[in-house]
């Protein structure tokens, strides 16, 4: 027998695909020939392979060697794919039968030494192979804690390619399942009462985290738009188990899991900087496209600070993110989707001098409209509330604290537990996602509660999309109170957070 035989995965997007991996030895002077549309770093593997393979004391192939990866058409990327590799040329030269490898998928990146080296991905790949019906899946011994994390498919994990060859012998048994520490959830977050004054700003924050809504600060520099930022992603509720898996699963592909408590359990901050490109805000990069970082906020927050000073494209490119809760990426080779559901926070200075006070200010009219003119009209649409935050009189400062993250992280649990009770039908988790003809029809509120947004509407402040909105958010303001529907005075609320002008 001169082929061998083995499997791994490849990953695009958060979806894994099944890689067939032959080794087929022929007659002709010795060499390797890989096919199947490899990258840079595949074709490497010829060499750390051959090293890897000679240096655990195994004799490589005195022939030609070729293999291949199938499917052909499918763009093989990354350094997973050495462990497969070497199994399958072993596999070819032994003319043995290995029964374990047959149910077997094998992801690793090999050391010259034959160590077995962690590789990204390796939750989603392991997921995809479970869905397919594989028995199990062998990864290195820095991966294993990640890969436990999957259900429905024996894992274990090797530290050498010695160790991986004496168990397909049946001489030796590998790394068992590791049983992961519950993550430890602790206070460390930024307390919510260290926000002096901002009463509105802060009821503000309370409703984005209820509903899953976005919000814009807008307000001198010290006024308080960072740290009521920076508090929202204590205000939610941890992730569920479906949203953890969903997470990890991103945080897998760009390489940033802890080795000893992989799963995420508690919304993400992300905050980039201000001069971050639209490539490291939605995802990008040659070959396969990683995500960014509206995905690595998915079911968390991502924070511009300093927002008038992004460049007017890679506001731009939030659109399609904050409309449908995910990132398509086309490439030559396919298209790479991510989730990114996220809560967008945005804060700006209202004009470039950011005076702390507005008769100090030396900016004309034009120059602060130019200003925060970035922000185009369509991306403000997309924000359901928008805050403007004023300097904090002497009195406040010395005043008693606000509540504090805990005792507001318990009513919004009891206002997010209700919504996912009434929207469980529609397959949605919170008020942001409930879909605008749902709660006009289905939902619709009586004719007194729509008075302020039927008003706004015929007078041509508000958009379809902006009466929709201001609903989500008017579910959001009941559901903090403990109504069963919202009222004329939550609708008004919402309106007055999204148009203030609206209610004169």
């Amino acid at each position: 027998m001169t082929l061998g035989r083995a499997h791994s995965v490849a990953v695009r997007g958060l979806q894994g695909e099944i890689v067939e991996i032959e080794a087929d030895l022929s007659r002709g002077l010795p060499g390797v020939t890989l096919v199947g549309l490899p990258d840079a770093a595949v074709q490497e593997s010829r060499d750390r392979v051959r090293a890897a393979v000679t240096n655990c004391g195994q004799r490589w192939p005195d022939s030609r060697l070729t293999w291949a990866l199938s499917p052909a058409t499918l763009r093989k990327a990354g350094s997973s794919y050495d462990v497969a590799l070497a199994i399958s040329a072993l596999y070819a030269a032994r003319k043995l039968r290995w029964p374990r490898l047959e149910k077997t998928v094998l992801l690793g990146e090999l050391a010259l030494d034959g160590r077995i080296r962690p590789v990204r991905g390796v939750l989603p790949a392991v997921l995809a192979a479970a869905r397919e019906g594989w028995q199990t899946a062998v990864v290195g011994a820095g991966n294993l804690a990640e890969a436990s994390l999957v259900d429905g498919i024996e894992v274990l994990g090797a530290r050498t390619l010695t160790d991986l060859l004496r168990w397909l012998d049946g001489t030796a048994e590998l790394l068992p399942r590791r049983v992961s520490a519950a993550p430890v959830v602790t206070d460390a977050t930024p307390d919510l009462a260290e926000v002096v004054g901002q009463t509105q700003a802060r009821f503000a924050t309370e409703v984005a985290a209820a509903g899953a809504h976005h919000l814009m600060f807008t307000g001198p520099p010290g006024v308080g738009k960072t740290m009521l930022a920076q508090r929202l992603p204590g205000l939610l509720p941890p992730l569920s188990d479906s949203e953890a898996l969903e997470v990890t699963a991103i945080y897998s592909i760009v390489g940033l899991l802890a080795d000893d408590t992989p799963l995420i359990t508690r919304p993400q901050f992300v905050a980039p900087h201000h001069t971050v490109t639209v490539a490291a805000l939605v995802g990008g990069g040659g070959g396969v496209a990683r995500p960014g970082a509206v995905s690595r906020a998915h079911r968390g927050v991502l924070f511009l600070d300093e927002c008038a000073e992004v460049a007017p494209a890679v506001l731009d490119a939030l659109r399609t993110p904050l409309e449908d809760g995910e990132v398509r990426l086309a490439r030559v080779d396919g298209v790479a989707r991510y989730p990114a559901r996220f809560q967008l926070i945005l804060a700006a200075n209202p004009c470039p001098c950011a005076a702390p006070d507005p008769q100090l200010c030396e900016c004309s009219g034009a120059v602060k409209r130019r200003y925060l003119g970035k922000l185009s009209g369509p991306l403000m649409d997309r924000v359901d509330l928008q805050v403007q935050l004023h300097p904090v009189a002497a009195p406040a400062i010395s005043s008693e604290s606000g509540e504090s993250t805990a005792a507001v992280r318990e009513r919004v649990c009891r206002a997010r537990d209700a919504a996912v009770d009434r929207w469980r039908v529609l397959g949605v988790r919170t008020n942001a996602e409930v879909p605008g003809p749902v709660l006009r029809r289905k939902f619709r509120l009586t004719r007194d509660a729509m008075w302020p947004l039927n008003s706004a509407l015929d007078r041509g402040q508000l958009s379809i999309r902006g009466v929709d909105r201001c609903l989500r958010v008017a579910w959001s303001i009941a559901d903090l109170a403990g109504k069963n529907s919202p009222g004329v005075d939550d609708v008004a609320i919402a309106l007055g957070f999204r148009a203030p002008g609206a209610l004169r």
